[in-house]
């Protein structure tokens, strides 16, 4: 049966106890989301996704970088990120907490 109740609080508590910065918890042929989390200094080193992307700001502050533009991130703000196009995080002074949403599977 398929998976409806997600508990992304638990998905940042156990982000922080691993090597990695994010957790996609659906990974679907035509949907995908996870939750990523960066502490300050850290880097985020994604690179461009065969879908196009939605970001929803949790919690934290900070840059979105997309293609050469910088975009302030805050608490409540959503982004947009076209397949194939250089984006990262950065700059952020406290915990960032980011829900992502992608128009097909994470690849």
């Amino acid at each position: 049966m398929l998976k409806i109740e997600f508990d992304t609080k638990e998905y940042v508590k156990n982000i922080a106890k691993s090597k990695s910065y994010f957790h996609t918890f659906i990974n679907r042929e035509n949907i995908a989301a996870g939750v990523l989390r960066l502490l300050p200094g850290e880097e985020d080193t994604q690179a461009p996704h065969d879908s196009d992307e939605v970001y929803y700001v949790v919690r934290g502050d900070g840059f979105l970088t997309v293609g050469k533009k910088d975009y302030s991130v805050s608490e409540g703000m959503s982004y947009f990120v076209a397949k194939n196009v250089e984006h990262r995080f950065h700059g952020n002074t406290q915990e960032l907490v980011v829900v992502y949403f992608f128009s097909g599977p994470d690849s």
